[in-house]
């Protein structure tokens, strides 16, 4: 065997035998124990890390990119390890998987960045460059269809272009770019834009010379570097998407569902976190659950921060740990994240999470709340909603979907000493953003439960997630909210409703034709509550008890935050 054909040895240090094989790696065919026995113990933690990402992005993820890698590569050591290096999802390519991509409308654009921000998978990506430089690379372009192409992708926005003028600056064009190797065509991008009333994009037919065009777009686009600061409004929280070491720092490439709202929120969460600690000041524990399945299919890995996987249960205990071990290294600066969905902090790790908030340790927690077991089948959870027909909750003719109510994790949160709590949605950019801005300079635990819209178990398109999300919050049925401590003593001083709409009032009401939006309106949209309703439409005796739960809870929370008193329902 050639030493070109070598697989890597972590245990370098030790001769390898005759047929070419180190110690570190086990030859075709010989038995699991047999090789085990073989490993030299004292060599086990060393690792040259920079050989190992090296062997690791040219051997195993071109062995998987050839859909060769579960045959053809040998079981050793560094698999072992479980170490993926950080970014290789980068370089998995998703342009065969949808028929059509989203194409950009330029001159409909006002540079709001919110199909960048809502984007689940890193694909559509905005930049704001002075216009002059913008205009010197586009005359470098020979080929005169490529330039007509990449030129499309610029808009001239008062954003970016108007304001930085008046300010003195030169005015800067704004672009956006689609990388076709991460977008799965949820067409989420466009939705979210059609919803604003902007219609800046469409989806159009892939064919292989759109695909080519938008690959050298893609090139130039990278070539002209970063979006200068200057031109990035720090009070436009969507504008830090604008910031490419921070905006990067989950590259794409997971294997998350078309238009998955888990990746969407994990994605802000890490980009506004890094762009205000800085890219070296986060890391992240996850708990087992589509989270975990989706960043981590083997060998893909979309974050460029350190993480770990642990089980479904025990997530804040192993944060527990690392919290402790990185204070007693001096770095309380580093501000360290957990991941987890229903079962993982509603369920079979909520004992892990009180017993983290009650310590008062500085870990934050983002709660992916899908309202049903999504990694396991669409069981139900205690996150699920009344009347929800779920696996183990099934609707029929002797139960009626779920009967139990849903617990409210974000009040069982702020029950414990002094924890920062938000209940808020990646579709409310800014409540969002600021949720996580705050968690991070708050000094204690902190709790995120985000709504994530889970397509294939709600039963709703790929290109709803936003959408339903926004139908949650109106609908009382996922209430916006923060409760920080710094705020006063009182839990009324301390929570805040902000960001709903009609927050005195019972159900939200069409301002124009006064009907009320309520859970059973949100209900209807949903293939998950379908069996609920009869064939004339007319809601189940359960949907009313579902109803009437939302109702309760969302009145509980007037009453905490001090608000309400108009119209009772």
């Amino acid at each position: 065997m050639s030493d070109a054909n070598l697989p890597f040895d972590p245990l370098g240090a030790v001769e390898p035998e005759g047929d070419g094989y180190g110690r570190g790696t086990k030859r075709p065919g010989l038995a699991k124990d047999t090789h085990e026995e073989s490993l030299p113990v004292d060599h086990l933690l060393e690792l040259d890390l920079e050989a190992y990402v090296d062997d690791f992005n040219a051997r195993v993820i071109g062995a998987y990119a050839a859909g060769t890698g579960s045959q053809t590569l040998p079981a050793d050591a560094g698999v072992a390890r479980s170490l993926i290096p950080a970014g290789t999802a980068a370089l998995r390519d998703f342009s065969y998987l949808a028929p059509e991509i989203p194409e950009f409308v330029a001159e409909r654009c006002v540079g709001c960045m919110t199909c960048v921000t809502e984007c689940p998978d890193t694909a559509i990506l905005g930049k704001a460059i002075p216009g002059g430089k913008v205009r010197a690379a586009l005359e470098e372009i020979g080929d005169a269809e490529e330039r007509a192409f990449v030129t499309a992708r610029w808009a001239r926005t008062r954003k970016y272009f108007e304001v930085p003028e008046k300010k003195g600056l030169e005015g800067a064009l704004f672009g956006i770019f689609i990388d076709q190797t991460k977008c799965k065509g949820c067409a989420e991008c466009v939705q979210v834009c059609a919803d604003l009333g902007y219609d800046a994009l469409t989806m159009t037919r892939k064919n292989e010379r759109l695909l080519s065009l938008h690959r050298r777009a893609f090139v130039n686009f990278r070539a002209l570097g970063p979006t200068p600061q200057e031109y990035i409004n720090e009070k436009a929280l969507a504008d830090m998407m604008l910031a490419e070491e921070s905006a990067l720092l989950y590259v794409g490439g997971a294997g998350s569902c078309m238009g998955c709202g888990e990746a969407t929120a994990i994605r802000m969460m890490v980009a506004a976190t890094g762009f205000a600690q800085g890219k070296e000041s986060l890391g992240i524990v996850a708990a087992t659950g589509c989270n975990t399945v989706y960043c981590s299919t083997y060998p893909y890995n979309p974050f460029l921060v350190p993480w770990t996987n642990s089980l479904f249960e025990n997530a804040p205990a192993v944060a527990m740990g690392v919290r402790a071990k990185w204070d007693q290294r001096g770095w309380q600066d580093k501000r360290l994240w957990i991941i987890g969905g229903d079962g993982a902090m509603y369920d079979i790790g909520f004992q892990s999470l009180s017993r983290m908030l009650a310590a008062g340790m500085d870990v934050k927690v983002l709660v992916l709340d899908t309202q049903v077991y999504s990694n396991t089948g669409g069981q139900v959870s205690t996150a699920s909603f009344t009347a929800q027909d779920a696996k183990m909750a099934s609707v029929g003719s002797s139960v009626a979907g779920k009967t139990e109510r849903r617990k409210e994790l974000g009040l069982l949160c702020m029950m414990h000493p002094d924890v920062y709590v938000a209940q808020t949605t990646a579709a409310h950019i800014n409540h969002f953003y600021r949720a996580v801005l705050d968690a991070n300079t708050y000094r204690g635990p902190a709790v995120l439960v985000a709504y994530t819209t889970c397509q294939p178990e709600h039963g709703v398109g790929d290109d709803r997630a936003a959408e339903q999300a926004k139908l949650a919050v109106a609908s009382r049925a996922f209430p916006l909210f923060t409760y920080d401590p710094r705020r006063g003593p009182t839990v009324r001083e301390r929570l805040s409703l902000q960001g709903n709409p009609d927050p005195q009032e019972d159900w939200q009401r069409h301002p124009k034709t006064g009907e009320v939006l309520d859970f059973i309106s949100f209900a209807r949209t949903e293939r998950r509550f379908a069996r609920q309703f009869e064939a004339d439409g007319a809601p189940s005796p359960a949907l009313h008890a579902a109803r009437a739960d939302r109702l309760a809870n969302w009145r509980l929370l007037q009453e905490l935050a001090g608000v309400g008193g108009g119209k009772r329902s």
